[in-house]
């Protein structure tokens, strides 16, 4: 679904937290191949983009607000020399946004700088900052990880190690984690034992060096081939020794997150073994199969809902047109809108061809709907272009339940399905019909190389426990307990017409 253009206005979808990135290339422009990953990743977040280089004795950092392009320029790039490189670029969820928040966040154990970069959000950490108070570490920052390397800096301290510092930070903090970290002479990445958030590993051509990223298209910008997946719960550290790696802690229930494929990554990364295009491409042919509609036009919404609409043309027969032209060089702006430029909302970005769609029946393919108000405008915007009927296809099942790891949706209550009865949702948006995927039917489409999934803002199935505070806070009354299944609400039934 279309971005947000308004600050005080929420995305109606869901919206990840961050990329990270990260480069041990002796001899090579660490910051300039960080940067050019970043570019690539800047679809995970663009808040604020942040380097931080290790040069043999230190660590150099640059970060802002802003996109890639406009935090860092050619002088930024050549004062940020070394041999390690990571780099971020961040929505905020966890700990609010601006500058502070912004990543990598820099720490000192001792005389020894660190720098790390996260991507996902650790489940509750009142009692870690409580504790790392009893340490006497203070801490300046409300975010999580800042908890993660003030966590890592204890253990260091005490061994010696940052690998012993990392397994203390994985044994005590809970939630999603893909996270990058730098010393002046080392990289290090780990995951969490869930594998909530992606993490690969590649190498650049001619042994020159080793690259991790978010997804594999930060590889590919770069000119890194591929390797292999950073596992659940391992770390591995790259050095002048080489690549290390070992189990930080033992891998728990696969959880990779399932809506990575719907609408998170680019289409051409891959994840898990997993295509992303393919595993769109299938989610189109399968609610083709589940949610048919009698129309004479299939359409996407750029970009993540143009592969499934392909494939839902391609199973119903329907003809696929390209006949929403979207506006990419509008990011997230900070401009404030006139109540004019408020009420046009979402045709700064999406424009519909009313040469094609006037008098058409369409049927309309996006990846979500989280709180209705794009869809809402989505539809006015079609049938003011001139549309006849507008049938309304989602390739994710209804998100009914919050989302504790890195998502910007953790509270119940925002989200329209787990409010609205299926009909009063289709009335609310204004189409002619609403469907949904199955969630079997969404598990049909991903082929990755394992069969676990978190999909919990769909089913309520946790992979981790979630502390009673957060259920209270966000949870809708009678929905406290984590065993309420997604049938509870009733209303709520997939393709009902």
């Amino acid at each position: 679904m279309a971005t947000n253009v308004f600050p005080e206005e929420r995305p109606d979808r869901l919206e990840e937290a961050c990329a990270v990135f990260g480069v041990y290339a002796p001899g090579e422009d660490v910051a300039r191949l960080t940067c050019f990953g970043l570019q690539a990743l800047q679809h995970r977040g663009q808040e604020s983009a942040g380097i931080a280089v290790g040069d043999g004795e230190t660590i150099l950092i640059h970060k802002d607000l802003g996109l890639v392009d406009q935090v860092f320029d050619e002088e930024t790039l050549s004062h940020l020399a070394g041999d390690i490189a990571i780099g971020h670029t961040r929505y905020s969820t966890a700990g609010g946004g601006g500058w502070t928040a912004a990543q990598p966040h820099v720490s000192a154990i001792d005389d020894e700088l660190i720098a790390l970069a996260h991507n996902g959000t650790l489940v509750d950490t009142k009692p870690q900052r409580a504790w790392l108070a009893n340490e006497g570490v203070q801490l300046y920052s409300h975010t999580d990880s800042e908890v993660a390397a003030r966590t890592i800096g204890v253990d260091t301290r005490r061994t010696g190690h940052i690998r012993s510092g990392i397994r203390l930070m994985m044994q005590q903090l809970h939630g999603a984690y893909a996270i990058v970290l730098v010393t002046p002479t080392a990289l290090y990445a780990f995951r969490d034992p869930n594998g909530i958030r992606p993490l690969s590993l590649g190498r650049l051509p001619g042994n020159r060096g080793w690259v991790v990223a978010s997804e594999t298209c930060g590889l590919d910008a770069i000119g890194a081939d591929f390797v292999r997946d950073i596992e659940p719960g391992e770390i591995l550290k790259v050095s002048a020794d080489g690549v290390e790696s070992e189990q930080g802690v033992a891998p728990s229930r696969r959880a990779s997150c399932i809506f990575e494929y719907v609408y998170f990554a680019r289409p051409d990364s891959i994840i898990d073994g997993e295509v992303v295009y393919h595993a769109r491409r299938r989610m189109g042919r399968i609610l083709a199969g589940e949610a048919p509609a009698d129309a004479d036009l299939v359409l996407g919404v750029p970009d993540s809902g143009i592969p499934p609409a392909i494939g839902y043309a391609e199973r119903s027969g329907i003809p696929y047109a390209d006949a929403i032209v979207k506006n990419r060089y509008v990011g997230r702006t900070f401009i404030q809108p006139t109540q004019e430029m408020r009420q046009m909302g979402i045709r700064i970005k999406l424009n519909p061809l009313p040469s094609l769609i006037r008098g058409k029946r369409l049927v309309v393919i996006d990846d979500s709907i989280v709180r209705g108000n794009t869809s809402k405008r989505l539809v006015a915007m079609l049938r003011a272009a001139g549309a006849a009927e507008v049938h309304l296809r989602i390739v994710s099942p209804e998100v009914l339940w919050p989302c504790f790891y890195g998502i910007d949706t953790d509270t119940q209550d925002q989200l329209i399905s787990a409010n609205m009865t299926h009909d009063d949702v289709c009335t609310y948006i204004g189409c002619d019909s609403l469907a949904f995927i199955s969630l079997a039917g969404l598990h049909r489409a991903v082929r990755a190389d394992h069969a676990g999934f978190c999909d919990a803002c769909f089913s309520g199935d946790y992979p981790t426990p979630i502390p009673e505070s957060l259920k209270r806070k966000g949870f809708l009354p009678g929905n406290e307990s984590e065993d309420v299944p997604s049938t509870h609400f009733a209303s709520a039934t997939h393709a009902k017409e």
